[in-house]
């Protein structure tokens, strides 16, 4: 049983929980996610890793709360326990050591992923500006945590309610126009986002990384649900990522692949953790 320590709740969708895993926190890295089960008759979920203590022996975790385990996962509080908690799955984050300039950029509860990437390229000594961008000011997640490992922290909503106006991409193609040579992208967020990122970071030639978030069942790489198109070969998220070189996704597939899946979300209220938040 793994013990709920903290509990949070960062805005009316989305709460963030620190739960007792010593054996997860031992071995977790940026880009990787656990599966959980809330009880014996419960689903299986998985959620990104969002921060770790070796020491503490906790793993952080944030969702956002629109399909039916999660929604379920919200009624819990501290000291409360999870039947299971497996992990760390897929492939941690790889940086090029020569990497002296970076951006991160997190869209919606994307925001949660690219957090522990920031983190960790600010361990390594590379200067790191975060981009986080919203529809609105009251879906703003993370800021405070954020600032600290950040050279620069710029916050962009849709309707201008916070920060920048605009979306993430335009903030970026300004930092870049304005000559911030960054040597590496790093975009989580929803699939459209991502990929007009990767679009804009191809024209200047930076490399890019994105973290897919197809539907996953297994986490093993048994059930194939969760492939994608990556340099026209089939990778499997689970154990080949989430993180996948962002110029070679084939993104236009794995949005229809998604949609495919909606009648059946709203059906069973499972919806995608990053839908409705940019």
């Amino acid at each position: 049983m793994y013990t709920i320590r903290k509990k949070k709740a960062l805005n009316d969708q989305v709460t963030l929980m620190v739960i007792d895993a010593p054996l997860v926190a031992r071995k977790a890295e940026p880009g990787q996610f656990i599966i959980l089960r809330i009880d014996e008759q419960g689903e299986r979920i998985p959620l990104t890793i969002a921060d770790f203590n070796r020491e503490e022996g906790t793993v952080t975790i944030i969702f956002q709360k629109v399909g039916k385990t999660t929604k379920q996962l919200d009624t819990l509080n501290e000291g409360d326990h999870l039947l299971d908690f497996v992990g760390p799955l897929g492939m941690a984050t790889e940086y090029d050591p020569d990497i002296k300039r970076a951006a991160v950029i997190g869209g919606g509860l994307g925001t949660a992923i690219a957090y522990p990437q920031i983190k960790k390229l600010a361990s390594l000594g590379v200067e790191t500006d975060a981009i986080i961008g919203f529809r609105n000011k009251d879906l703003v997640i993370l800021e405070d945590e954020i600032k600290p490992f950040a050279k620069r922290l710029i916050v962009a909503t849709d309707d201008g309610s916070y920060g920048v106006k605009g979306f993430v991409t335009d903030v970026l193609k300004t930092r870049i126009e304005e000559g911030a040579g960054y040597d590496l992208v790093v975009a989580i967020g929803p699939l459209p986002m991502m990929k007009f990122v990767s679009l804009l970071t191809k024209q200047y030639g930076i490399k890019t990384i994105v973290s897919m978030n197809p539907v996953m069942v297994d986490g093993t790489g048994m059930c194939g649900g969760c492939r994608v198109t990556v340099g026209g070969k089939t990778k499997f998220a689970c154990v080949d990522g989430p993180d996948f070189d962002g110029h070679l996704g084939d993104f236009d597939e794995a949005i229809r692949r998604a949609a495919m899946y909606k009648d059946k979300e709203r059906e069973s209220e499972h919806h995608c953790r990053l839908e409705g938040m940019r």
